[in-house]
């Protein structure tokens, strides 16, 4: 391995959740000039939960570059409790710098109907041929394949991977915190600096010491709060599923031959569902606003209408839903059949799911390392164990189903038809 180069002079970047982002090797700040990495500008964080949290305009830029931060710090703290290689302590740095770096326009609206997953594209751009390819590749020819796995979890040294993913990693601990700063909310505030304090390396792993349980028990339950307070608010929900709808009906016209005002040529390769890698790269939030804004004024009623709701913030409202009232939902879509509103479009059940802390539960659908707590004897304890906080959620999924509809389509209906439909969904009049 070439022995990384040290820029002249340390470099910051003034940050509203860590004061600073410190930057010394001149790989990293390589890789942040790259145009994959500053494509990430164009990615907001949050998805469409700016359109219930006014801040959170944030992007996935912000969140890259703190994520990398946080992995510097805890790296720090490691040093003369374990030994590292050069190679190794750049692996870290690498991996939390991009593990975001595949996350397309909207991120899981677009990947729901697109069907791919962002961590694919990830692993195309560090492996790829891509300026992040070239400059990992001055370290060794193997280190882009090292740095990929790592972020798939692949890698063969667990501590590494636990620092970038685990149920406590440099990655959680960032947008907690950030996407409680940008969306105003207090929920996901926690003593990070506590935290790194009482991180210790292990064979298998990160520990805590058991002097810092409590610190951890605040951040499980700052996580519990974010999820239920802002990242499954029924609003932001509400913006997913029309925008799901947009790219689904866009995608269906392509396929049925539909003439577009304006061909949408950046998406094409999605709705024939071949893209390349530089296709994905090409595409960002500013792109798909565009072909938005020209299909508001199509010739296509349902395109038109999901587009202006969009753009307007004129979203679906919604209602709860038991997942095993299946008779209730065919009715309801027969119902708005009848009434000249496609339920393809314009009915939704939407599920949200957690599980915010669990410990390891081999051939589940998602295998977990708990978090260990280290002992003052020296031994070390599954948390739950010693938290009755955490015991009492831990294990425990909470999901919550919505049915989302137009209510306005619903008041330009005839009267009996309108609270038929009414009476299906559960709702008054004035709902």
């Amino acid at each position: 391995m070439q022995e990384p180069e040290l820029l002249h002079e340390e470099k910051v970047f003034k940050d509203p959740v860590h004061r600073y982002v410190h930057v010394r090797e001149k790989l990293i700040w390589d890789l942040i000039d790259s145009p994959e990495f500053q494509r990430l500008r164009r990615i907001r964080q949050l998805g469409t939960s700016y359109l219930t949290f006014h801040g959170g305009e944030h992007s996935r830029f912000n969140h890259s570059l703190g994520v990398y931060e946080i992995m510097r710090r805890i790296l720090e703290t490691f040093e003369g409790r374990i030994t590292l290689t050069r190679e190794e302590k750049l692996l870290c740095l690498c991996a939390a710098l991009l593990h975001d770096v595949g996350h397309g326009p909207f991120s899981h609206s677009f990947e729901k109907v697109f069907r791919f997953h962002h961590e694919e594209w990830t692993k195309e751009v560090i492996t790829g041929d891509t300026h992040i390819n070239q400059i990992l590749r001055r370290v060794s020819p193997q280190f882009p394949q090292k740095v990929a796995e790592v972020i798939a979890k692949t890698y063969n040294n667990k501590l590494i991977i636990s620092l970038v993913s685990s149920q406590i990693d440099a990655d959680r601990m960032d947008y907690l915190l950030r996407d409680a700063y940008f969306t105003g909310v207090n929920y996901g505030n926690f003593d990070i600096e506590r935290i790194l304090r009482v991180m210790r390396p292990h064979d298998e792993g990160i520990v805590f010491k058991f002097s810092g349980m409590h610190a951890v028990e605040d951040y499980i339950m700052s996580r519990y709060q974010m999820y239920w307070q802002v990242y499954f608010h029924p609003v932001t929900r509400s913006a997913e599923v029309v925008l799901n709808k947009i790219f689904q009906r866009a995608k269906h016209l392509y396929q049925q031959g539909f003439a577009f005002q304006r061909e949408p040529v950046d998406l094409l390769p999605f709705f024939q569902e071949k893209p390349t890698l530089a296709d994905y790269l090409a595409l960002d939030e500013s792109v798909v606003f565009y072909f938005m804004h020209q299909w508001s004024r199509d010739a296509d009623p349902i395109l038109s209408d999901l587009c202006n709701r969009f753009l307007d913030r004129n979203l679906f409202q919604y209602v709860e839903y038991n997942p095993r009232d299946f008779r209730r939902l065919s009715e309801l879509k027969q119902l708005l059949t009848d009434a000249g509103i496609d339920p393809a479009y314009y009915l939704e059940v939407d599920s949200s799911s957690d599980l915010p802390y669990d410990f390891y539960r081999r051939g589940k659908e998602e295998e977990r390392i708990p978090i260990m707590l280290l002992m003052p004897n020296g031994e070390v304890a599954e948390l739950s164990t010693k938290s009755e906080i955490v015991e009492s959620i831990s294990g425990k999924r909470r999901f919550d189903y919505k049915l989302f509809f137009p209510a306005d389509k619903l008041d330009a209906l005839p009267r009996e038809v309108a609270d038929e439909i009414r009476k299906r969904l559960g709702v008054m009049e004035d709902a």
